[in-house]
């Protein structure tokens, strides 16, 4: 399993380390460096349609950065761990993408540490409610979504050595991506759907038939979810077709 992620530099020095805060298992290991970081292999690299390896080979973390608008440190945390990346997901659910998405950063600050899937699963439950009720909350519903959190950390801790990445580690094709996905707790099909799209459009995410196990939100230039943010006028388009979503459901 591996262990916590530091913070982007900017942030690591004036949070307290997660021993600091009641409930929390104690770490299993140091920090990395922001170096070792640097020299790791992208967890989010993996063999395209065509077979050959996503990004000319394997990527470095830093080579893929993720563009939502929101904060700066958040978008570094997406990029380069998985499990921030996967949480973000799970949140993205009855309140703005952005405040979702921006959630892990938070949810980091707050532990003094990028969490592991492991740390989650074994927290105190009241402990890790707490800590998504403080002002500002996580989450609208702070006490249900920090329960389902560790419940995804624990079907990933016993299905996938506690490695969000495995997740989509060694799959043979799109259908096997987005079965995977939909096994995570509170991941229906649409949701599993935008992340498998996701991982796609902005991670490379690519097996072969990711577009069509995706569905719509596969499509290039869908406008659909998160999956096809990258700036303000993107994010634009993918509220305007939400809307209009809702306004056909309603007749």
């Amino acid at each position: 399993m591996t262990g916590p992620v530091p913070l982007p530099a900017c942030a690591t020095s004036v949070h307290p380390r997660a021993d600091a805060v009641p409930g929390a298992p104690s770490p299993t290991r140091a920090f990395r460096t922001d170096s070792e970081v640097a020299a790791r292999v992208s967890p989010f690299a993996v063999a395209t349609e065509d077979g050959s390896a996503a990004a000319d080979g394997p990527a470095r973390m830093s080579a893929m950065t993720l563009s939502l608008p929101i904060d700066a440190e958040a978008n570094q945390l997406l990029s380069t761990d998985p499990l921030a990346l996967l949480i973000g997901m799970v949140l993205d659910q009855q309140i703005p993408l952005e405040k979702a998405f921006s959630s892990p950063f938070v949810l980091a600050q707050r532990l003094g540490h990028a969490p592991t899937a492991a740390e989650l699963a074994e927290f105190d439950v009241e402990a890790l409610i707490a800590i998504f009720a403080k002002p500002p909350a996580l989450h609208r519903f702070p006490k249900a979504m920090a329960s389902r959190v560790q419940e995804v950390c624990r079907a990933l801790v016993d299905r996938y050595d506690g490695n969000a990445a495995n997740l989509w580690a060694g799959v043979e094709d799109g259908a096997e991506l987005l079965k995977r996905i939909a096994s995570l707790p509170g991941f229906g099909k649409q949701k599993s759907q935008i992340f498998v799209a996701l991982l796609g459009k902005q991670y490379a995410v690519r097996p072969a038939g990711w577009r069509e196990a995706a569905g719509g939100y596969g499509e290039d230039g869908s406008y659909r979810s998160v999956a096809d943010i990258v700036d303000e006028q993107s994010l634009g388009k993918v509220r305007s077709y939400k809307k209009e979503m809702k306004a056909a459901a309603k007749g």
